[in-house]
């Protein structure tokens, strides 16, 4: 499985390190908790990384870097949407929060895939640095990223 990040390309070298989610908190961790958030597609990742961006500032200092999970690195678990609670979208929802601190602790799969809050039926990827098999993941080059100048027109 192909999965893709977006950072600025000063972080690329710790694109997966999980080091930002245990330093700020994400929709599925509290802070203290490390895991790599990552999206199916890079379309995805892009629009994950845009709605965090001010929108009169296009920055130009974007790679984007894929990683392959390799099938023997571990299982791949996918979360059941009916398990959510009905406000799952909600920023800082304690409930997702324990639900990503407890599957990170429990070491039971290198990646889960939770549904994206940006794009119904899109599917991002959280991949566990403390699972045995995240050494496997093969990280590419970074590549240069910019958005269309029209994202941040007015």
């Amino acid at each position: 499985m192909r999965v893709w990040r977006i950072c600025r390309s000063r972080f690329a070298a710790s694109a997966f390190s999980g080091e930002g989610a245990r330093l700020f908190s994400g929709r599925w961790n509290p802070v203290g908790v490390r895991m790599v958030y990552c999206s199916s597609s890079l379309a995805l990742a892009s629009l994950e990384f845009f709605v965090h961006l001010d929108p009169g500032v296009a920055p130009d200092d974007l790679v984007s870097v894929a990683a392959d999970i390799p099938e023997e690195a571990g299982q791949i678990e996918r979360l059941n949407l009916g398990t959510l609670p009905s406000d799952w979208r909600l920023v800082d929802n304690p409930a997702l929060q324990q639900l990503g601190t407890d599957w990170a602790a429990s070491l039971r799969s290198l990646a889960l895939l939770v549904p994206s809050a940006v794009v119904d039926d899109e599917w991002n990827v959280l991949l566990n640095p403390a699972h045995a098999g995240f050494g496997k993941i093969l990280m590419a080059e970074p590549k240069p990223f910019r958005f269309d100048a029209r994202m941040f027109a007015r």
